[in-house]
């Protein structure tokens, strides 16, 4: 069992830079791979970032290509998303999840987190 809690949401303003983090319990952590995913008022949940265990390899979406990097410290049970040149349609809930085969599909992750709010104004 892994609990997720996502910190380090809010309001900023567009072009500016914020960081998220997701602390994890659990022993087990860096077994699994983690990915970022948002949803957006009215929309669907669409995948952001993702790692595997070791933090050898990342992936994005195209979306965020080039302004986001996710990364992970096993030490610290902790999985980051750093965010910068931020738009309007950056705006959204985000939530972390951890799962063993992790990716770009959320039905390849087992937990989430409750999600953290960013807002971002033009």
């Amino acid at each position: 069992q892994v609990q997720l809690v996502e910190s380090g949401g809010g309001l900023v303003q567009a072009g500016g830079s914020l960081r998220l983090s997701c602390a994890a319990s659990g022993r087990t952590f860096s077994s699994y791979a983690m990915g970022w995913f948002r949803q957006a008022p009215g929309k669907e949940r669409d995948f952001v970032a993702a790692i595997i265990w070791t933090g050898a390899s990342t992936y994005y979406a195209d979306s965020v290509k080039g302004r986001f990097t996710i990364s992970r410290d096993n030490a610290k049970n902790t999985v980051y998303l750093q965010m910068n040149s931020l738009k309007p349609e950056d705006t959204a809930v985000y939530y972390c999840a951890a799962g063993r085969v992790g990716g770009r599909f959320d039905y390849n992750y087992n937990y989430w987190g409750q999600g953290t709010q960013v807002t971002v104004s033009s």
